[in-house]
């Protein structure tokens, strides 16, 4: 049997009913959890506590959620779970534009909930692991035209310039660049990066490629590197 998943997880919420429910959950499956109501506090409490996941509202008084991410992602890699009472495609596509990693619109199952944070933690632990030295592929940098994908200091340059990705960002990017023959559907990517058991809206990895090939300065229209096969899926250019 695996060990328990550990992780600090920072919940940040205006509902503070809802807020003590979710942090009893984490806390029953053996998490450190921390709890804020406010934007103000969450950004100062991400740098303070160093949480592994942000539960992240999106809709705080004052600094809203997408705000709280804008400046999260300046100085955190932590993993972005975004909480919606919206059921509007806009705010999820923005609050994602922003650095968020997943979303969950309420109402919805705090035992969901936590099943995602799982999967983001175990996410996390593959990485140390792949750090170490002992990845599924061999820890080489992959070289794609200009475009050089390091695994083992997960960096990316392009034309010799450092190019910042997101945790996601970086593996979806990753998985393109180590299968350089596949075509890889949205399913297969989910699977690979995500969890093999999740089961939240696979367009959120069109989302991530958005903001992937925007970093690296490419055209979905005439792509050098990510080439997309309209209603199949993904697969690595020759960067030409």
């Amino acid at each position: 049997m695996p060990p328990p998943l550990t992780g600090r997880i920072l919940v940040v919420d205006d509902e503070i009913d809802l807020a003590q429910l979710i942090e009893g959950y984490l806390r029953k499956a053996g998490l450190e959890v921390a709890v804020r109501h406010d934007g103000l506090g969450a950004v100062t409490a991400v740098g303070d506590f160093d949480p592994d996941v942000l539960v992240l509202d999106l809709g705080l008084p004052g600094i809203d959620g997408i705000e709280v991410c804008r400046q999260v992602r300046t100085f955190s890699d932590c993993h972005v779970l975004m909480l919606t009472a919206r059921d509007d495609e806009v705010d999820k596509i923005v609050g994602l534009s922003m650095g968020a990693d997943d979303y969950v619109t309420k109402p919805f199952s705090p035992r969901e909930l936590v099943a995602r944070v799982q999967a983001m933690l175990r996410r996390a632990r593959a990485r140390s692991v792949e750090s170490a030295g002992t990845s599924q592929h061999g820890g080489q940098a992959l070289v794609i035209g200009n475009l050089v994908v390091d695994e083992s200091s997960r960096q990316v340059h392009l034309g010799g310039e450092p190019v910042s990705l997101t945790r996601i960002e970086f593996d979806l990017l990753l998985c393109l660049a180590a299968n350089p023959q596949l075509v890889l559907s949205r399913r297969q990517l989910v699977e690979m990066v995500w969890d093999t058991h999740w089961t939240g809206d696979e367009h959120l990895v069109d989302v991530h490629i958005g903001r992937i090939r925007k970093k690296l300065g490419d055209e979905a229209a005439s792509p050098r590197f990510i080439h997309t096969l309209r209603g199949i899926g993904y697969r690595i250019g020759t960067g030409r």
